[in-house]
């Protein structure tokens, strides 16, 4: 009877999956519908959380429970995500949990339910598109899973998943006929009440197995793609003598990445649903594929907070109004260091970190689903929210702090005043990292993990630009106008720059844009152009070219000691925040108790905005950050004032090894 169930199935979501292909290219009024309702995606700036169900049998009561209690600590939503069995935990116990199955008649009610009921008290209800991450299931075949070359056989496993301990197979992410099944058999399974918020569907970090990543007819499609044949330095693709080869790889990984993250937002967005998604991890430009984004989100503390200035120069390059942040992520190391015992203290230095970085809309990470009236289910890798955690007593007052910065981090668009071109070309030559900059989950140069804005433009306003938005921009007056976006200038400094780019600057420095070149870049990958050193010299010759910061280029802010910040331009008004002095380039781990401050510190900066300069004393006391609201050449502070606990300090035990290190 089962496999009669399976069958019938597979058979009917490969019949809704055509209409939904055929569809989604012949009819965009769904989609126009969408994309007109943007900026009403979320009606107010509550944080989420992110909502973990370990499978197992789902009740209403207890759904309600949670859902109630979120509500009462001023939450504004859930994303739910569906996760393995508590006890896959321990090997020895091979007790199958009774749940509602995946994707099941069953299962489809309790989500519908719990979409519905927290749409009826307010709350938004986002899914997770998948168990588990990343993408792939039981129904995913052999034939349809994620590949690694030189390993015919090897197809990545998901096994901690919701139907855990019943393996699946992670779908090949490079084919669309692969993943577009995937897509759209879950999007036909995931119920869709009707509701009054608005919904977004989320995909995770990229957890696919990246080394040497493969996909039938990639050597085909590479071969027409570059003319030269990849296969024959494949197993020696990463050692740093053929860095050039590495280039060209990536850059094909890349268009392929790119594609399945453009088919996750148009498969969403032709049946009325958003995409939310993180593209940190992922092996292809990053900016390019958060823009595809509905949502771009960042994640934090895994990735350093100032990873996430890349989602926000994506939102700010294609017209996006949100940048959402999966926050508090292992905030003092992985996988569950003092949990239940976090310190809101502690919280703030990341929250004033995201906010610093152009994060406007908080997702927790976040809400272990527990039993009507019991809070004794932990998710591990995570901040714990719940009756018994740390927590609890200053969580209302917390995240009231969060939803009024979000709010005002939300208004009109990121005020930006010179380009930084990411140095992608770079990272994809560059191959390995040293093992002292390793993580277990990440050993490669092309995450970008460590990427910071040049101290000298600290005085500026700074954000990302890659070549796909130089191609969209134009040079109007001596600006650089491209989406939402500005710029007096752009400013380079990469060891390699692709040819394509090379020329597109040729072109903007002719039409009069100021671009600040630090180096002569050299031309990546295994097919050099034998005009591109000539073209260099001629961009480097330009009038429009300077080695330093154009004297005539002024400074967004001027003083002694220049703070982090970042702006929202609203028509007329400005709005800038300025982070706790000491949530500036944190690190994951956070010690416990790192945010402790008794001192209260003072600078005198000068505002200089519309041709007006504003004098400013900025005073931080302990655990205080600050917001200003510039009109019509006045400075008003903005009241977010949050006083936390004071944190208790403790120290790492002698000889205390991190397990998330390379050894």
């Amino acid at each position: 009877m089962r496999y009669n169930k399976h069958y019938k199935y597979l058979l009917l979501s490969l019949i809704a999956g055509y209409l939904l292909v055929f569809s989604t290219g012949c009819d965009n009024s769904v989609h126009t519908v969408l994309h007109n309702n943007y900026k009403s995606v979320y009606t107010n700036s509550k944080p989420y959380t992110r909502y973990w169900w370990f499978a197992s049998e789902i009740k209403k009561e207890d759904v309600k429970y949670n859902l109630d209690w979120l509500k009462s600590h001023d939450f504004g939503g859930v994303e739910l995500a569906w996760v393995y069995p508590l006890n896959r935990f321990n090997p020895k116990d091979t007790t199958y949990t009774p749940r509602q199955e995946w994707l099941s008649p069953e299962w489809q009610s309790i989500v519908r339910y719990t979409i519905s009921y927290a749409d009826s008290i307010g709350l938004g209800c986002d899914l997770t598109l998948g168990t588990l991450w990343p993408f792939g299931d039981s129904y995913v075949t052999f034939d349809q899973a994620s590949q690694k070359f030189g390993e015919p056989q090897w197809r990545q496993v998901i096994t901690r998943s919701w139907e855990h301990p019943k393996p699946g197979y992670v779908i090949d992410h490079l084919t669309p006929k692969n993943y577009l099944h995937y897509f759209n058999r879950l999007i036909d399974s995931f119920p869709r009440p009707s509701t009054k918020l608005a919904q977004s569907y989320f995909i995770d970090s990229w957890e696919v197995e990246t080394e040497k990543l493969w996909c039938d007819g990639f050597d085909r499609d590479f071969i027409s793609a570059f003319g030269y044949d990849i296969t024959p330095f494949m197993d020696s693709l990463y050692v740093p003598k053929n860095h050039r080869y590495l280039y060209d790889y990536m850059s094909l990984i890349s268009g392929k990445v790119l594609d399945f993250y453009s088919k996750f937002d148009s498969s969403l967005n032709s049946v009325g649903i958003f995409s939310r998604g993180q593209v940190s991890g992922a092996p292809c430009d990053l900016i390019s594929g958060y823009a595809v984004m509905d949502i771009p989100e960042g994640e934090s503390m895994l990735f350093e907070p100032e990873f996430c200035a890349i989602p926000a120069s994506a939102a700010l390059l294609s017209g996006k109004k949100y940048v959402s942040s999966e926050t508090f992520t292992c905030l003092y190391g992985w996988p569950r260091d003092y949990i239940r015992e976090e310190q809101t203290a502690d919280l703030k230095l990341v929250a004033d970190a995201l906010f610093s970085n152009g994060i406007n809309h908080i997702i927790w990470h976040g809400k272990a689903h527990n039993p009507k009236n019991q809070d004794t289910v932990n998710f591990y890798a995570t901040t714990h929210i719940g009756d018994k955690g740390n927590l609890e007593p200053e969580l209302l007052s917390f995240n009231k702090y969060l939803e009024l910065v979000s709010d005002y981090m939300s208004r009109g668009n990121t005020y930006s005043d010179i380009a930084v071109y990411l140095p992608t070309e770079d990272a994809w030559s560059a191959g390995v990292m040293p093992k002292e900059k390793q993580f277990i989950w990440a050993w490669g140069y092309y995450e970008i993990r460590y990427i910071y804005f040049p101290k000298e433009l600290n005085g500026f306003s700074p954000a990302w630009i890659n070549g796909e938005f130089l191609n969209k921009a134009s040079v109007k007056n001596g600006s650089l106008k491209v989406g939402n976006a500005e710029f007096k200038a752009l400013y380079l400094n990469s060891d390699y720059l692709d040819y394509k780019v090379l020329k597109r600057l040729l072109e903007l420095a002719g039409d009069g844009l100021k671009i600040i070149m630090k180096k002569k870049p050299e031309e990546p990958g295994a097919i050099l152009h034998p005009d591109y050193l000539k073209m260099v010299e001629t961009l480097s010759n330009s009038e429009n070219i300077s080695s330093d910061i154009p004297l005539n280029l002024k400074p967004f802010l001027t003083g002694n000691e220049i703070p982090h910040h970042w702006c929202r331009e609203d028509k007329e008004t400005l709005y800038i925040f300025f982070p706790d002095p000491k949530s500036d380039r944190i690190k994951f781990p956070l010690e416990y108790g790192q945010s402790l401050n008794d001192q209260t510190s003072s600078t005198r900066i000068a505002i200089n905005w519309q041709g007006k300069e504003i004098s400013l004393t900025l005073k931080f006391e302990p655990y205080q950050s600050l917001l200003f609201k510039i009109e019509n050449g006045k400075a008003e502070q903005i009241d977010i004032k949050f006083i936390p606990k004071t944190p208790v300090v403790r120290k790492r035990p002698e000889g205390y090894e991190a397990p998330w290190l390379v050894k």
